[in-house]
């Protein structure tokens, strides 16, 4: 009795141990993302298949381009191409999962592109779990040559979107001011590039001074100040048609101009006999209103993503803090109370949170915190000069102007994420400030 009591025993255990093997292989692959670079999760990303020797090069660039996106983001390794075991000339069938999992994959990406006519291009991709041994997703896309790139920042997106869980944000754009020149006499020209730093290039010609654009919610129009008639004003820009409009040809400074979530408004500080207040203006009416009537300086207004509630910086307590009100200017609350200096604040997509620029003891910093009730401040980032904080569409990533001490100074755009471990500089041309991010394209 006792014999066979053991005998079901050890095969309860070896039924029981079969049963969790067998979960943990078919469990769905998912990221953590709020565990930032720590790990970062192994994808393998080989060539894409190619249908004619004139795509060849492009299906080579859009593995290239999906790797790099899925790098930054902190949560992925691309493995190297030369430990590959398998080489697929077929996408839909699958992997040898054995094959992958020896190079220790945790994830495939299998593409292709079927060349339909000169201007045509079919581009599709499979992900696969290695582990749980299933297909997660599966898209197709219809395309032109040189559209490429963009292609390739949608198959990252839904890469990124299958396995966090999160959407993604490669398919975006950064409009930031380009400086050359000497510190004396600076030339700040707007600029525009992928959110990687691909194709950069100038958006007008022959405004040289140029400060704080801004996306619209479309991501197709950018407001910003310029000072070529010798006073700022605030422009609209198109930036598909190039076309630009005056939108207030105000007698007093005005400051940081930026649009409201529905695109209706712009919200923006203008300064008036010593003071500054903000302002909002219906951009169809081009009417004006006051918000704030205080003797400090209130600048910097940020408008929430369902644009009931407005973070702005004040000194009205003595130094500059944050402060919160309702989107029609009452019920103003401080919600700072650090020790330092807080400047630039800007709300975060999702909500939840308050990006800003701290300045304390010689340093600046990158930080955030809640965006109700001003708790839970975080640092991300500290250095000689660090300020403004511009979200990703997925409220998951900071940018950031960086600029170095010293007379061969040089003033760059860093990202961030909201861990602060995964942080790295954005390529550009030449110097570069004040980053602002679009939304995901449409």
């Amino acid at each position: 009795m006792r014999i066979f009591q053991s005998i079901l025993y050890k095969l309860i255990i070896i039924l029981i141990g079969a049963c969790l093997l067998g979960m943990t292989a078919h469990a769905q692959l998912e990221i953590d993302i709020t565990k930032g670079n720590s790990k970062p999760t192994p994808i393998a990303i080989p060539d894409f298949l190619s249908s004619h020797p004139q795509t060849d090069q492009i299906a080579r660039d859009i593995a290239r381009v999906v790797a790099e996106d899925l790098e930054r983001s902190g949560l992925f390794k691309a493995l190297d191409p030369t430990s590959f075991l398998e080489t697929q000339t077929d996408i839909n069938y699958q992997p040898r999962f054995a094959d992958w999992r020896l190079i220790k994959a945790r994830a495939l990406v299998s593409g292709r592109i079927v060349r339909e006519s000169s201007t045509r291009l079919k581009v599709e991709f499979r992900l696969w779990d290695i582990y749980g041994g299933t297909q997660l997703d599966g898209i197709r896309f219809a395309t032109t040559p040189d559209n490429w790139r963009r292609v390739a920042h949608k198959v990252s997106d839904a890469i990124y979107k299958r396995l966090t869980g999160e959407s993604g944000y490669f398919d975006s754009r950064i409009v930031y001011i380009s400086e050359s020149g000497p510190k004396t006499n600076r030339r700040k020209r707007l600029a525009i590039m992928d959110q990687d730093g691909s194709n950069p290039q100038f958006l007008l010609v022959g405004a040289d001074l140029v400060l704080t654009p801004r996306f619209s919610p479309s991501a197709q129009q950018i407001t910003y100040l310029s000072w070529e008639t010798g006073r700022s004003q605030v422009y609209l820009l198109d930036i598909e048609s190039g076309r630009r409009e005056l939108l207030g040809n105000f007698p007093d400074i005005t400051i940081a101009p930026r649009f409201s979530p529905d695109g209706k408004h712009l919200i923006f500080s203008m300064v008036s006999k010593g003071n500054s207040d903000i302002y909002v203006m219906n951009l169809r009416s081009r009417s004006t209103q006051r918000l704030t009537t205080n003797s400090a300086i209130d600048v910097s207004p940020s408008l929430s993503p369902d644009g009931k509630k407005i973070v702005f910086n004040s000194d009205r307590g003595g130094s500059p803090q944050l402060y919160i009100m309702n989107a029609d200017g009452s019920n103003v609350k401080r919600i700072s109370f650090g020790d330092g200096r807080y400047t630039a604040p800007n709300w975060s997509p999702r909500g939840d949170l308050i990006a800003f620029t701290k300045s304390d003891k010689g340093q600046f910093h990158i930080g955030v915190l809640n965006a109700q009730t001003g708790r839970a401040e975080r640092i991300l980032t500290s250095s000689y000069l660090d300020e403004g904080p511009t979200w990703s569409p997925n409220g998951r990533v900071i940018l950031f102007s960086r600029a170095s001490k010293g007379a061969s100074s040089r003033s760059e755009i860093w990202s961030v994420d909201l861990t602060g471990n995964n942080l790295r500089k954005i390529l550009t041309p030449g110097d570069a400030s004040d980053p602002a991010w679009s939304p995901v394209l449409p």
